[in-house]
């Protein structure tokens, strides 16, 4: 049934607040352990090297089957889906939570991942198949979902810190699991049914990337430690290459690919989830480590530290709601792509300027404030241009390819940069110097990943047609996407 031809949901809004929360949460579990990892890393036994582990663990579950998240969501229904998702991440937050062991902990880590790459895609879908046929209504949506990513991952920090100064480290785990259970009890009545379609699952094809991505980003992490130019380096580089491209050759091949790459195709779709990419390659890192800067080199406790932040995402929530919006109607998205990238390496450099005896409100409030600023203006934008481009088919896959190249960034963007950090000497615990330097040197690269994002995005972001605003662009490419379901 066409969306375009049914009248509007009633519960509609009430099930976007669902859906922003869904949002909301899967990135949040990517920083909320921001504030805890010194008090893990002493009663787990994580390596300062290996405590980024923490984070991968979970972005490279959530990457990397973010794709076969997408295609059950057209498989079988975004709504079955969801409810899936939010199961298995209660589960891994259970097992994360009762962890004492690191192995044990990155296990739980990667069941939560795996939970998220079924919510997410699944969530998208649900937000176009609600309100892909009025794009007036649709912006709105598209605003609180699109703002709900980032003040997840940056609320994540001071919920953290709370919940670590207060409770212990493992309930930053264990606040999932009430909230999934209220999910899982409003969503039968809020949430769009979609039958399910036919179709093959390609399961090897999920497992390929999936373990392509581990092995480069582990590659890339250990490097430090055991040195760029060995063998054992260049032999896991060059494993993990050698199953991404056997991934994109299985797509190539198959019937029913994982990720047709018929896709590609379609206009700024590739240009704007390489923003997307390197956009959370440059923010990822930086919140990553500016909060170990506030407790190892400024002395903030866990709750100070989580506060420290807040102050940028209520920038991050206000901007992009009530601002970017209203810049995109004026000047459409491809130009806010690239402001926003140069601003957030501004923001980054800025950052790259703290000292070891520096304060909060010199060091890290001005330049927290300008990448958020950076933030906000590029991701809604980029997000709504790779999502407006799919094929109404292929709502599900293209929801999953743009949250995977995300955070693909995240990982790769993090592995880089601790590895950076690590070579200036951000694992000389004790020594504000060296650490300063090391965090330093991370924002520094931070910001040079921001400005090759702006520099892609300005070569290959093509123009919307001149007889249509980029609203109604994004509009009509998620309606035809809703049509299907």
């Amino acid at each position: 049934m066409s969306s375009t031809s049914s009248p509007p949901n009633p519960r509609r809004w009430k099930a976007l607040w669902v859906i922003a929360l869904a949002q909301f949460m899967v990135i949040m579990d990517t920083s909320i352990i921001g504030v805890a990892l010194p008090q893990m890393q002493v009663d787990l036994g994580f390596s300062q090297e290996n405590l980024s582990w923490v984070f991968n663990a979970y972005v490279i579950a959530f990457g990397g089957l973010l794709l076969l998240g997408g295609r059950l969501s057209d498989l079988f229904g975004a709504k079955r889906l969801f409810s899936a998702g939010w199961v298995v991440l209660a589960a891994g937050s259970l097992i994360a939570g009762l962890a004492g062991e690191v192995w044990v902990e990155l296990v739980g880590r990667a069941v939560q991942g795996a939970g998220a790459a079924l919510i997410a895609p699944s969530a998208l879908t649900l937000l176009m198949m609600l309100f892909g046929a009025n794009p007036k209504e649709l912006t709105k949506a598209f605003a609180l979902y699109g703002a709900a990513a980032p003040a997840g991952g940056t609320a994540g920090v001071f919920l953290g810190g709370v919940i670590t100064e207060y409770a212990s480290w493992p309930w930053v785990f264990y606040i999932n699991i009430p909230i999934a259970l209220l999910v899982l009890a409003v969503t039968p009545a809020l949430m769009p049914s979609a039958p399910a379609r036919r179709g093959a699952i390609d399961v090897f094809g999920a497992a390929t990337v999936t373990a392509g991505l581990a092995i480069v980003v582990y590659a890339i992490v250990r490097a430090p430690e055991t040195g760029w130019g060995t063998a054992q380096t260049w032999l896991m580089l060059g494993a993990g290459a050698l199953l991404l491209v056997a991934f994109v050759v299985l797509q190539a091949r198959r019937k029913e690919p994982l990720m047709p790459l018929r896709i590609w195709r379609a206009p700024n779709l590739a240009a704007a989830n390489i923003a997307q990419l390197l956009l959370a390659g440059a923010w990822i890192p930086m919140w990553f480590f500016l909060n170990l800067y506030l407790q190892q080199v400024l002395g903030l406790g866990e709750f100070a530290s989580g506060s420290a932040l807040l102050p940028m995402t209520v920038a991050i929530m206000i901007m992009m709601v009530v601002l970017a919006p209203r810049l995109i109607a004026r000047f459409g998205p491809n130009p806010l792509v690239v402001a926003g990238l140069v601003v957030l390496a501004a923001g980054m450099f800025w950052l790259s300027l703290v000292r070891p005896d520096g304060t909060f409100w010199v060091d890290v409030l001005p330049a927290s404030l300008v990448a958020a600023a950076g933030m906000s203006l590029a991701f809604i934008p980029s997000l709504g241009t790779a999502v407006s481009s799919a094929r109404p088919e292929e709502g599900g896959l293209a929801s999953g390819i743009v949250n995977t190249s995300y955070q693909v960034g995240s990982a790769l963007g993090l592995a880089a940069m601790t590895a950076v950090a690590a070579s200036r000497g951000a694992q000389e615990l004790g020594n504000p110097g060296a650490l300063t330097d090391g965090f330093s040197a991370a924002f520094l690269g931070a910001a040079v990943i921001a400005l090759v994002g702006a520099l892609i995005a300005w070569l290959t972001l093509r123009p919307a047609p001149a007889a249509a605003t980029a609203e109604p662009e994004a509009g009509q490419g998620q309606s035809r996407t809703a049509e299907v379901h």
